[in-house]
């Protein structure tokens, strides 16, 4: 149990790290920035290194929404979600206070800002409404537990999972930055949220609440879907 849990720590630090710290660093920078394109890829590219790194010890989760949608569709046990998901959230919050030690050290700081945090209305990239962000939340997250339910699965051809996973994380971040910037994963909400300006911390939440409910969902489908998994 050592073992995986310090693999879903250093697997949801690198999400938070690359992802975020991508966002923060280096989507805004003029005439080379890498933008909301560069940043979907990098949310990707972690979870598909990760994946190949350590998910053969803890099965790759980083994001305790999986762990739910796991647990629920039969290929995680209860009584290991409560640690995996503290594991994934103090990952979070070490990755982030290691992001707000490098953006302080700017010659022009003057605070963190949004810090690649989630939100809605005016916190929203688009101006997206309360509504609008709890729809994005549930249905992705739905769709990424049945992208890695199905990528995963006895008859899915071996070894391409983390590909598909973390193509499939890439897919949801082009479609929901706008909107929400883009959670699908309670933990990496919650290390942001700690050091971002303005309101993360109290619409955090959300980021909990629709995660959780689309990752059910997603595993709900997937037995729904194949009932001999």
């Amino acid at each position: 149990m050592t073992s995986k849990l310090l693999a879903e720590f250093l697997g949801t630090f690198l999400l938070v790290l690359g992802g975020c710290g991508s966002a923060v660093l280096a989507a805004g920078v003029a005439d080379v920035g890498i933008g909301w394109l560069g940043v979907s890829f990098a949310f990707g590219l972690t979870v598909l290194t990760m994946a190949y790194t350590v998910g053969h010890i803890s099965g790759g989760h980083f994001n305790p929404a999986v762990s739910l949608g796991l647990m629920i569709a039969g290929r995680f046990e209860a009584k290991e979600l409560i640690p995996y998901w503290v594991a994934q959230v103090v990952g979070a919050i070490a990755a982030a206070a290691v992001l707000y030690v490098i953006v302080s050290g700017a010659p022009d700081f003057s605070g963190v800002g949004g810090f690649a945090s989630n939100g809605y209305g005016s916190a929203s990239p688009g101006g997206y409404s309360m509504t609008a962000g709890l729809v994005t939340e549930i249905v992705l997250t739905a769709f990424f537990l049945f992208i890695i339910l199905g990528a995963t699965s006895a008859g899915a051809p071996p070894g391409f999972a983390p590909i598909a996973i973390g193509l499939g994380l890439t897919l949801i971040h082009l479609i929901s930055i706008p909107v929400t910037n883009t959670s699908v994963n309670p933990a990496r909400s919650t290390g942001v949220a700690l050091f971002a300006d303005g309101p993360a911390l109290a619409q955090l939440w959300l980021f909990w609440v629709a995660p959780l409910i689309g990752g059910a969902i997603g595993g709900i489908v997937w037995k729904l879907v194949s009932p001999d998994d």
